[in-house]
């Protein structure tokens, strides 16, 4: 199961590298104010991800410091949903694990709406880990893969990332109220997911848009999906 453990892994490697990015006065930071100080600082995001060339930091602590900032630019400020989303990201990159159930080897969902099929026959343990499955895999490709979602769209008619907004809020949010979530750890951070559902995923928007696929062909589609998700969060608040 996905959890939020990826900044508890962090260690000296980690610091080091932290402090090469930072520059002076990053030592005596640490010491004062731990290490978040310096996976907060936007100079390690800049650091990390500059003019279209990534930096060979490890895994963990790239993904961590991309989702970090992408939610602190959305006031999400709760550093354990952070630590969810770059799990979620860390997991589902790996070939095949966004497909099927925690990982496992039973048979791969394609489709959000055949894990909503699987649960009306579902119970106990595997209830709760397809609910939890159905907001990963919105998320994941809600947030990673918008482009694709709008050309199923614009091509077949299919559901759009509204769509995918709701069932992940859903899933996560009844996979928060099982007892099985406060036994994982996990009951908080899904139901701040399930709550800032459309925030967060606008968020992996913005990384797709310009740290996976930089380069791709329709930025006119994604003016717009951005503007729209401005101004859906501008209306709540």
């Amino acid at each position: 199961m996905i959890k939020p453990n990826v900044r508890a892994s962090f260690g000296r490697r980690e610091a080091e590298l932290l402090l090469s990015l930072v520059g002076p006065g990053g030592e005596e930071r640490l010491r004062e104010q731990g290490l978040d100080a310096l996976l907060d600082d936007p100079a390690v995001l800049r650091a990390l991800v500059h003019r279209g060339r990534v930096s060979p930091a490890p895994a963990p602590l790239f993904f961590y410091i991309l989702a970090r900032h992408a939610l602190l630019q959305r006031e999400i400020a709760d550093r354990q949903m952070a630590d969810y989303t770059a799990a979620l990201l860390l997991e589902f990159g790996t070939a095949g694990k966004a497909h099927r159930v925690d990982g496992g080897q039973g048979e791969p969902f394609y489709y959000l709406a055949d894990i909503v099929a699987a649960l009306d026959q579902a119970h106990g343990e595997r209830e709760f880990l397809l609910r939890v499955h159905l907001g990963n895999v919105a998320l994941w490709l809600a947030g990673v893969f918008p482009e694709y979602i709008t050309h199923r769209v614009q091509r077949r008619g299919a559901p759009g990332i509204a769509y995918y907004d709701e069932l992940g809020a859903a899933g996560f949010r009844a996979a928060a109220g099982s007892g099985l979530a406060l036994r994982h750890g996990v009951g908080d951070v899904l139901l701040g997911v399930a709550d800032r559902f459309r925030d967060v995923r606008s968020a992996l928007n913005s990384l797709s848009d310009t740290v996976f696929f930089p380069h791709a062909p329709d930025q006119v589609e994604r003016i717009l999906r951005q503007v729209t998700d401005d101004f859906n969060r501008q209306s709540r608040s």
